[in-house]
């Protein structure tokens, strides 16, 4: 059998095989190079600081909302970009090499707050909440989770009755980021998702300062992602308008499973972003350092930790942009990819920062030095936006219904 011959395009063609899926045109380059410019010159000189005080940057995310960072999926006419799932990868992935705490804060605001009121919302509710949304006037954030209810989501007891115009909220989330801000003081804007009957989950948009919504216990002397703001909210007979009901009724899981997949993508992306700076600094110290008159990495044993993981780190990036290039953010069913590039993704993540640990030896174990961060950071997303065990199951349920989604 001969072999399949391909020739090179001709004239305006578009020669396929020069495509960068982490910046397909020309829109995206510029959007990564200004990221790269933005990380180097804000991100990075606050992010130690930032995680050993604990607190979240607001002046850093209103200029990440001055330069376009926190819509670009969002439509023009509503202060974004208009752009794909490919800018919302980059816009984690980048931010996520320096500080991924601020990166979730980012993302929970971006794409589970606006890009959810994008897809979801009334023309009125995306004329109110997305133009401030993109600019960084407010911060918003999603909540789901519950003290007792995490993976069951259906099983939520927050509740929503009606009550003439209004809808009364009544109930509690938890790990909520962007929950607060500082102090007592909430975030603006939220999507809750709420039973209007049994197992029936609906979404409403509530603001600040909404009589009966206030914080909670306030998360501190978390693990990792300790500058982006985690809290409990509660809602005690919050009156909601009829109005800032989002689609009907009952609509609640379809946003929630459609929001989901940009959840998990975006999450891995942020992976991506963790394993690469790990890489880096693990390349760059085993260079440095010497031992018995030599780099240390001219030794088998640490020739495995960088190998390995740069290996790795290049499967999960190709695969999550390739994921990224394909999913349309206005539908559903791309869960078997999100969910698969989350599942390899993040433990790639966790192994690149536990390699460069041990390449870096005491250095490694330092609060000074970077990689710690990343470890305690990495292990979130091995939890957050659905457990490992949660793809797991989905994964088989799903491939189960369609083996042909193999071949996809």
């Amino acid at each position: 059998m001969s072999a399949v011959q391909v020739k090179p395009p001709e004239g305006d063609a578009i020669d396929w095989s020069q495509l960068d899926l982490a910046a397909p045109t020309p829109e995206h380059a510029m959007l990564a190079e200004t990221l790269r410019s933005f990380v180097e010159r804000e991100v990075e000189p606050q992010a130690l600081a930032a995680d050993r005080d604990e607190e979240f940057n607001r002046e850093l995310f209103a200029k990440a909302g001055e330069l376009g960072f926190l819509g670009v999926t969002l439509p023009e006419e509503y202060g974004g970009a208009g752009l794909d799932a490919t800018a919302a990868v980059q816009v984690s992935e980048i931010l996520s090499t320096s500080d991924p705490a601020f990166a979730l804060s980012v993302l929970a605001h971006s794409y589970l707050f606006a890009q959810n009121v994008s897809v979801n919302g009334s023309e009125a509710q995306k004329r109110e909440f997305l133009p401030p949304s993109a600019s960084g006037e407010w911060i918003g954030g999603l909540c789901m989770t519950e003290p007792g209810v995490g993976t069951d989501v259906l099983s939520m007891s927050t509740t929503a009755t009606r009550d003439g115009d209004h809808y009364r909220i009544t109930g509690r989330k938890t790990f909520i980021t962007n929950g607060g801000v500082g102090g007592d003081e909430t975030g603006d804007a939220f999507i809750v998702y709420a039973a209007t009957a049994p197992r029936e989950i609906s979404s409403f948009l509530v603001r600040k300062g909404t009589p009966g919504f206030g914080l909670g216990q306030k998360w501190g002397d978390k693990l990792g992602m300790r500058a982006s703001f985690t809290a409990e909210l509660v809602f005690d007979e919050v009156p909601v308008p009829v109005a800032n009901l989002m689609g009907k009724p009952g609509d609640g899981t379809l946003h929630m499973m459609r929001n989901l997949e940009l959840e998990r993508l975006v999450l891995a992306a942020q992976s991506v972003g963790i394993a690469q700076r790990c890489i880096e600094v693990m390349l760059a110290y085993s260079g440095d350092r010497k031992a018995f008159g030599k780099p240390i990495r001219s030794f088998g044993q640490v020739q495995r930790h960088i190998a390995e993981a740069f290996a790795e780190y290049r499967a999960a990036r190709a695969f999550v942009y390739d994921v990224a290039r394909r999913i349309d953010l206005t539908k559903s069913g791309q869960r078997v990819d999100a969910d698969a590039t989350k599942l390899f993704a993040s433990q790639v993540a966790k192994r690149a920062a536990d390699s460069a640990i041990q390449v870096l030896g005491g250095y490694g174990y330092m609060g000074e030095y970077v990689v710690s961060r990343l470890w305690r950071d990495a292990k979130l997303i091995e939890i957050g936006g659905g457990t490992l065990e949660a793809h797991h199951k989905n994964l088989v349920n799903e491939l189960g219904k369609n083996p042909a989604a193999i071949r996809a």
